[in-house]
């Protein structure tokens, strides 16, 4: 009972959107990762990762989609609400999956089941300058939001494919102003997908909320990735951006460790990963 109280003056309280604020204006890196399932997550809560997001990247990784567009709010409130059973320090971000938010009303109605039936203690979805009124009203009815902006997986029959965002200087701007205009609506937190380095770093100097990223550059205020790729269990060809944590582990639990130290100590991302 009273959880969070509980742990508030433990060695691993648990995080929150106070935690995040004062890690990037401290300058200290936030490790994120995605998770599916409750075993998982117990790894994630013990290898000290500080954000866990349930995405509707599921769909290509557990369920063997192309694309993540398959993937529904039961299956999203099913995997969120195992994850969360898992863990204890981590701040949980679930994915709004496709045309779950297509008007203020509906985007309402999910985030609340992805929080009261999931455990979800924030909603992301994919962003953009069409969104800003949707995040206003889920801030305005006192929902965390993390709003996610470059390459946006739900959007890929639209966009042409997995390809890097925000190349072009005319894009690179729209980007910029849509992250000021959703950290202004009531974004927490703006997730950074598949865009220039150099882009990446002038969005978080520019942001007043914690900036993540996925492929997005060394300066984003955090990292996040897939956990079945930086453990080697996706096969085939991986995005550039992914570094395999299993090389050298003795097993698990060291892989994602060595993720965040990575992350921390700033060896990750390194050029090599960036656009």
């Amino acid at each position: 009972m009273y959880t969070q109280l509980q742990l508030r003056d433990s060695d691993r309280p648990p995080v929150t959107l106070g935690t995040l604020a004062r890690m990037k204006d401290q300058g200290e890196k936030i490790a994120a990762l995605t998770c599916y399932d409750a075993s998982f997550a117990v790894l994630l809560d013990a290898a000290g990762v500080d954000v866990v997001l349930v995405g509707d990247s599921l769909g290509m990784v557990i369920q063997g989609h192309e694309t993540t567009v398959p993937v529904t709010m039961d299956q999203m409130v099913y995997h969120c609400a195992a994850v969360a059973r898992g863990l204890h320090r981590p701040l949980l971000i679930a994915d709004l999956p496709f045309m779950s938010y297509p008007t203020k009303e509906r985007a309402l109605e999910n985030a609340v089941r992805l929080m009261q039936e999931g455990g979800a203690q924030m909603v992301k979805l994919e962003s953009g300058g069409g969104q800003i009124e949707i995040v206003e009203f889920l801030a305005g009815h006192d929902i965390a939001v993390c709003a996610h902006l470059g390459l946006k997986p739900q959007s890929v029959h639209k966009t042409g494919g997995f390809r890097v965002q925000g190349r072009q200087e005319e894009a690179a701007r729209r980007m910029q102003a849509d992250a000021k205009a959703l950290a202004a609506a009531g974004a927490d937190i703006v997730l950074l997908e598949c865009i220039p380095a150099e882009l990446g770093k002038r969005i978080a100097a520019e942001s007043a909320v914690p900036v993540i990223g996925i492929g997005a550059g060394p300066d984003t205020d955090g990292q996040i990735l897939v956990l079945y790729d930086i453990l080697d269990i996706t096969s085939g060809r991986k995005p550039r951006f992914v570094r395999n944590f299993m090389t050298g582990a003795g097993d698990n639990l060291e892989a994602v460790k060595r993720y965040v130290a990575a992350v921390r100590e700033r060896g990750y991302p390194a050029p090599e990963h960036c656009f």
